[in-house]
């Protein structure tokens, strides 16, 4: 997939993904080693993103497994199709129902869900388990199955091992400890939110028609704001839009009034508004 770090990082960057040296080096150590690469940090700093990214430049298929409270087998490896099955039933009283039965638990009536198609899969793919910590514990033990052998089996049709290994990420805002058996089986990234130049030059590159002075104030105040002690601290994504936000209302500087009448993209409490409303000195920036 990729022949040095520094083919990952400009792969990357092609895509509009600016990687630092630690995620570029983790991305490709994953991919000659073929090990899941579990990405963990705040909400906003790119970890989806990556694994998006990662699929473009590798022209491979993106597998995403969304994760919550209450996903199971059914919704993450495979399910039957009920109604089908009971309208064939239906169509068939006059066979006896081992033939039945044969016919109804085929691949026909079999409905893949995300680690069942990328496990099946023989073109190149990458499977995004996102947000994993917001999965129940016994989300991790199915997980733990399907990492380890990157098979699967489906009882009434046998084992179905992968003939191409997925390239896997998954993806934590450490809402839970994850356990140490599913951390084993991974290479670990925390990507965090990034230094004043690295985000500079993402905003640059999301927002070009911003001027350069307004992007250096909007990542300095972003930088600010995530040193106050605040409910939900402004990431990455959000410094983004922030800056769009003031290329839409053509905004040549950022002073008091322009940041009070547009803190409400940035920040997402009221609390949090207020707080830096009242703490933020745009001069000492």
């Amino acid at each position: 997939m990729f022949t040095s770090v520094d083919d990952v990082s400009a792969r990357l960057a092609e895509t509009g993904y600016l990687a630092s040296p630690a995620v570029a080096t983790t991305v490709f150590l994953a991919a000659r080693l073929g090990k899941p690469l579990l990405v963990e940090g705040p909400a906003g700093v790119g970890k989806t993103e990556l694994a998006k990214a990662v699929a473009q430049v590798a022209g491979a298929r993106l597998v995403r497994l969304q994760c919550y409270e209450g996903v199971d087998e059914s919704r993450a490896l495979y399910e039957w199709n009920h109604a089908k099955q009971l309208l064939r039933i239906s169509a068939g009283r006059d066979e006896s129902w081992d033939d039945t039965r044969t016919d109804i638990f085929s691949e026909e009536f079999l409905l893949p869900r995300p680690l069942l198609t990328a496990i099946r899969g023989d073109e190149p793919t990458v499977l995004l388990i996102d947000e994993t910590d917001k999965a129940d514990v016994e989300m991790e033990g199915l997980l733990l199955e399907v990492l380890s052998d990157f098979q699967v089996t489906v009882p009434e049709l046998g084992t179905v091992t992968a003939t191409r290994r997925p390239f896997v990420v998954l993806t934590s805002n450490a809402g839970r400890e994850l356990s140490e058996a599913l951390r084993r089986r991974c290479l670990f990234l925390h990507i965090g939110f990034p230094e004043e130049e690295l985000e500079r030059r993402i905003v640059r590159l999301k927002v070009p028609d911003l001027g350069q002075a307004l992007t250096e104030s909007v990542v300095r105040v972003a930088g600010a704001l995530r040193a106050m002690d605040l409910r939900k601290v402004p990431s990455v994504a959000e410094t983004i839009d922030w800056a769009r936000t003031l290329l839409a209302l053509g905004a040549g500087t950022l002073d008091e009034t322009v940041v009070r009448d547009t803190l409400g993209v940035i920040l997402k409490h009221q609390d949090d508004i207020q707080k830096a409303a009242a703490k933020l000195d745009l001069d000492a920036l």
